[in-house]
């Protein structure tokens, strides 16, 4: 079984060396997205082992997923694991990972940071958790999912089963569209419990998605215009709106 680790990266010169440095120590094979950083993020890429993506503006954390979507197929990759650069994810739980791909019984397994109760230390921002909670209990209802955590982007992909989807969403609403896809493809789902790590609780979105309701309607109209999309994919359980909408 081949896997590929993708960490897309944007302005990470904070980070970045200690994550790969970990990471690697745990795998060899590694993909960095650098999403057009301003920072001396490149410089210090080029000091590693790893494979480079490297966009010359920044397009978006969907779109350097979806980057790694494709070069994972074309270098013909049996698996993909994502994770973030920020020291939010833990590299030593890749090992959890390989082996829940081992078990050959999901094309995605999704990283929970809410499957086991976390110190009340490590929350996140309130308004993130209270959006995460709220998507994911509608992503749930509408396409008869059970996810605890709809947004993390600590995941392992079978690569052949992303072939299948057909994703154009280039920004952090990149999980609307992603899970909708899934459940229309017949994507096995699972999750696994992660850490809940939080160092950062003044780092921001970026432009109008830094206002929470701004975010919210946003991630909405993405999910129900997806929904409409496909519905004639979904299963006769999913829950379509005839209209997209934001709110």
């Amino acid at each position: 079984m081949r896997t590929l680790i993708a960490i897309p990266t944007y302005n990470e010169e904070k980070y970045v060396e200690r994550v790969l440095d970990r990471v690697l120590g745990v795998h060899p094979e590694v993909l960095v997205i650098d999403d057009g950083s301003k920072d001396a993020t490149p410089a210090l890429l080029a000091r590693f082992p790893v494979e480079v993506i490297r966009h010359a503006a920044n397009r978006g954390y969907g779109r350097s997923l979806m980057d790694a979507f494709r070069w994972a197929a074309v270098d013909g990759f049996d698996w993909l694991i994502t994770m973030d650069c920020d020291e939010q994810h833990e590299p030593a739980q890749i090992p959890e990972f390989l082996a829940a791909a081992d078990a050959d019984n999901a094309d995605v397994i999704s990283g929970s940071r809410y499957l086991e109760k976390a110190p009340a230390d490590d929350a996140p921002p309130p308004d993130r958790r209270a959006i995460n909670a709220e998507i994911t209990a509608e992503i749930n209802r509408r396409l008869g999912l059970r996810l605890t955590d709809s947004f993390c982007g600590f995941k392992a992909y079978r690569v052949s089963a992303l072939r299948r989807l057909t994703l154009s969403e280039p920004g952090y609403a990149f999980p609307m569209q992603f899970w909708v896809q899934a459940v229309a493809h017949g994507l096995r789902i699972s999750e696994i419990p992660v850490k809940l790590i939080y160092n950062d609780l003044n780092r921001t979105f970026g432009g109008p998605l830094n206002d929470a309701d701004i975010r919210r309607a946003h991630y909405r109209r993405v999910l129900h215009c997806e929904l409409r999309r496909c519905q004639e994919s979904l299963p006769p359980e999913a829950v379509v709106d005839t209209r997209c909408r934001a709110v």
